[in-house]
């Protein structure tokens, strides 16, 4: 996490095109920043962008249509009062949405206390989705991981393992049977909620594929646009050891799922030893398709127990 790397200037051009918004006061501080304590103190990007039935220091506060009917109803010296209490908080960033025009008096109080003001015709609730998605990026913890991070049957999955057991080969393969890429070699993990972990690729790496003998792939031009993936949610890793290492370190049946820790989050683990004649493509697949079994809550492993349990009951 990197508290105050934001400002209102990196936000707002990041998203000047898409939003198609207008920065109308507060122009003296386009490096105004998140508060270090605020970000600290948030559990995610959500904490830090609300709407003003919700205000709180230091956070983006969002003006919809309802908000600036709620300032505009009132007399003179009750607006004043209202929008004086927004400012007081400082937020880093104030935007008025749904086609909403800032009432003048909000216009005045953000150039003077220089806070920045946006405005967009875009509905309130985008507004707010893009803020969070932005913010999460940037906010969220975030650690590097070595390994080839894809879309198999709509689960974010990472493979990893030892150096030279044929991970990028698998992804290839993988793809080849209409799965998708979303990076190589390195995968940046993002903590974007308390049990939620987004893995993307670094901007270096993005749609290439290194495969040795042959070099660098580009999975987008070679197989086309849905090949590739420009993000997921991390639910699997599948975890390639030689048949040595599986036989010395690992049981044949675990017991429960196996879970590893990242960023404080768990997430089911498989392990799968690579020996030669043994279709890696095909047990990845399978592995994936027993994890939404066992997502939804059908676990084999307790099942085969069960009737093992009865078998024995009836003898």
């Amino acid at each position: 996490m990197k508290p105050g790397t934001i400002s209102a200037e990196g936000l707002f051009e990041a998203h000047r095109l898409a939003m198609r918004w207008e920065w109308i006061a507060g122009h003296a501080r386009p490096d105004r920043r998140f508060d270090d304590a605020a970000v600290r103190d948030a559990r995610s990007a959500a904490d830090l962008v609300g709407y003003l039935n919700y205000v709180h220091p230091y956070r983006v506060q969002i003006v919809g249509r309802r908000e600036v009917a709620y300032l505009q109803t009132c007399a003179p010296e009750d607006q004043e009062r209202r929008i004086s209490r927004i400012v007081t908080l400082e937020p880093p960033v104030i935007i008025v949405a749904d086609e909403q025009a800032a009432p003048p008096r909000l216009v005045a109080m953000c150039d003077r206390a220089e806070i920045p003001l946006f405005q967009t015709a875009e509905s309130a609730g985008h507004v707010i989705d893009v803020v969070r998605a932005y913010l999460a990026q940037h906010f969220a913890e975030r650690t590097t991981r070595h390994g080839v991070f894809m879309d198999i049957l709509g689960l974010g999955v990472l493979i990893t393992g030892e150096s030279g057991l044929g991970k990028s080969e698998l992804g290839l393969e993988l793809i080849s049977r209409g799965h998708g890429l979303v990076a190589d070699d390195a995968v940046d993990l993002y903590r974007v909620s308390e049990t939620a972990l987004d893995g993307r690729c670094p901007d270096l790496l993005i749609n290439l594929l290194e495969v040795r003998g042959i070099g660098l792939l580009d999975i987008k031009a070679i197989f086309g646009e849905t090949a590739v993936r420009r993000k997921m949610r991390l639910k699997l890793i599948v975890h390639l050891v030689r048949k040595e290492t599986m036989e010395r370190e690992f049981e044949r049946l675990p017991y429960e799922p196996l879970f590893e820790e990242i960023l404080g989050i768990g997430v089911r683990k498989v392990v799968i030893a690579v020996d030669a004649g043994r279709n890696l493509a095909v047990l990845v697949e399978a592995a994936v398709r027993n994890t939404v079994l066992q997502l939804r809550g059908i676990d084999t492993y307790q099942e085969f127990i069960k009737r093992h349990q009865a078998a024995m009951d009836e003898k």
